[in-house]
């Protein structure tokens, strides 16, 4: 029990040391609660202030995907070499191992299946508790600006963001792209900028021309999603100019768990995003990792 000699003799106050004010390396978030600043500390490297984020939550409209049908067999070799996974509750619980310590970013939006022409009537599908309990450092909603259903996704994320800020967990704001909206720079700066404007911590869009006025326009961390499998040097050349843009990471998918060596990808496209490697660079790293393992 401490007595009152310990204060008496109490000496180290380093007066000649002033204190010391840190900066937060997560883009915009300089003024946000110091447990949301711990979670997106988890998401987001603090040596590198970016993220390698492993997506494997497409079956909540797409059923089994290929290169999914296994997620305990898919995602267990990956999970180690993410600095994140964005996944739904169901395959967190029934598929994978609670031992990685990984941060969860979780699939908080539901909606239509691809069986139907419009998937833009998304619902909240995961109660904040639920989050909690799952102890998600992330809640992810898709949002359809310009789609039919823009405004009742807009307000799911609005919902979402105000359930999290209760509880330190921040929101990552998806910007939808269906097949009747335009991909160019002018679509992704508004989409980007209205998801931000409404209080999203994190957004996640894909990477377009020009992607660099897209980065500077938004006010907090852009996360550059995969989209469908290209050929390896592709995706790793639009992850490098992405970084190059200012995005603050990646999130892949099918170009991780459908290439033709799934763990030696996430460690090729780490090394874009963390160290910095060309291309090229990283392409003779993912084969030589290829060779390694055989």
């Amino acid at each position: 029990m401490a007595d009152k000699n310990g204060n008496v003799l109490a000496k180290s106050y380093g007066l000649d040391i002033p204190a010391k004010n840190y900066p937060f390396h997560v883009k915009g978030m300089e003024n946000v609660d110091w447990g949301m600043k711990d979670r997106l500390s988890r998401i987001f490297r603090p040596d590198s202030g970016k993220t390698v984020m492993l997506a494997f939550d497409h079956g909540y409209i797409m059923g089994a995907t290929a290169g999914l049908e296994r997620l305990d067999l898919a995602i267990e070799p990956l999970a180690e070499h993410a600095d994140a996974m964005m996944a739904t509750r169901g395959a967190i619980r029934s598929c994978i191992q609670p031992n990685h310590n990984k941060p969860v970013i979780l699939r908080a939006s539901a909606g239509s299946t691809v069986l139907k022409e419009d998937l833009s009537d998304e619902v909240v599908g995961v109660d904040i508790d639920d989050a909690i309990r799952i102890n998600a450092s992330c809640l992810a909603i898709q949002v359809f600006v310009g789609a039919k259903g823009e405004c009742s996704s807009l307000n799911n994320l609005v919902k979402t963001i105000d359930a999290g800020a209760r509880y330190g967990i921040p929101t990552l704001g998806v910007t939808a792209v269906g097949k009747e909206m335009e991909r160019t720079n002018r679509y992704f700066m508004l989409a980007t900028r209205v998801l931000a404007e409404l209080g999203a911590h994190i957004v996640k869009t894909y990477y377009c021309d020009d992607f660099e006025k897209v980065v500077a326009a938004c006010p907090v961390p852009i996360v550059v999603a995969g989209g469908k499998k290209v050929p390896e040097f592709d995706a790793l050349t639009m992850a490098y100019e992405a970084i190059q843009a200012g995005a603050a990471g990646v999130d892949m998918g099918r170009n991780v768990f459908q290439a033709q060596d799934p763990v030696a990808m996430i460690k090729a496209i780490s090394g874009v995003v963390h160290d910095q490697l060309t291309p090229t660079q990283a392409l003779d790293l993912y084969h030589t990792e290829i060779h390694l393992a055989q």
